[in-house]
């Protein structure tokens, strides 16, 4: 099994989205965190997912830090110890386990990893209504139509991010996915704001209700306006574009329903 994101694995090249700022680059069986060693949060992950080769396999693995990388250039256990603060998986567990048993589970359990986990409100990143809806409407996408996917998900790693034990907790996290149609390549893009939700004044730490999430899909241009990544080709295969959606820029999302695929 290759480790890291196949640029090539849509038939379409689709390199990997380029931070602004230096990063470290971890390849992990069929997945590739970019890793900003300032923030001490990944700036990109990307992974391909085999729709039609998806495992439902039982949770397994325990997070720990990544051995290639000093400790104080990730946001290790302390960040996360007596808090509302969730480990939330970037590349999700069950992304990259597919096709064969062993090789399924030795992905799913390389995502264990602090470098693909990033602070988020226990409320959203536990919630099936909104961002975990989210991921598991594009999976099941993938599913169902037997799609590759290659999806790619980060925090917004914001100048005015606040502080919180030695790191910034981001305020807002985007996800592009993408995929084949006859037609070429397609995107997909997505923000979650959790600013409402996260208080972290005066060294502590506050989570407001979950009604203060808010989950929009937006142009793909938008990704690399917040965050200063290039995109390569993803910026002009916009499935929003190719619909003919052109406003609002940014499309509340409430149900699954609202989102185009």
């Amino acid at each position: 099994m290759t480790d890291g994101y196949d640029p090539d694995f849509l038939g379409i090249p689709v390199p990997m989205p380029a931070p602004p700022m230096p990063v470290r680059s971890l390849p992990a069986p069929r997945f590739t965190v970019l890793l900003d060693p300032e923030r001490r949060l990944a700036a990109v992950t990307a992974v391909n997912i085999d729709g039609s080769r998806l495992r439902d396999l039982p949770r397994t693995g325990e997070w720990h830090l990544d051995r290639r990388v000093p400790a104080d250039e990730q946001t290790g256990p302390a960040v996360y110890a007596r808090n509302d603060l969730d480990r939330g998986h970037l590349v999700r567990r069950r992304d990259p386990g597919w096709g064969e048993l062993d090789e399924a589970r030795a992905a799913a359990e390389a995502t264990f990893t602090y470098p693909n986990a990033a602070p988020q409100a226990a409320g959203f990143n536990q919630s099936k209504d909104l961002w975990l809806g989210l991921e598991d409407h594009v999976l099941a996408y993938a599913e169902t139509t037997a799609q590759r996917l290659s999806v790619f998900t980060a925090p917004v790693l914001a100048d005015d991010d606040p502080p919180y034990r030695g790191i910034r907790v981001p305020l807002r996290y985007w996800k592009i996915a993408a995929w084949r149609t006859e037609d070429g390549l397609a995107a997909a893009a997505f923000v979650l704001d959790q600013s409402e939700l996260v208080d972290a004044r005066d060294g502590g730490l506050a989570i407001a209700p979950l009604g203060a999430f808010r989950t929009f899909q937006v142009p793909v241009g938008e990704i690399t306006a917040l965050t200063g990544i290039a995109l390569g080709p993803l910026s002009d295969a916009d499935i929003l574009d190719r619909r003919g959606f052109r406003e609002p820029a940014w499309r509340p999302l409430h149900t699954a329903d609202d989102i185009v695929l």
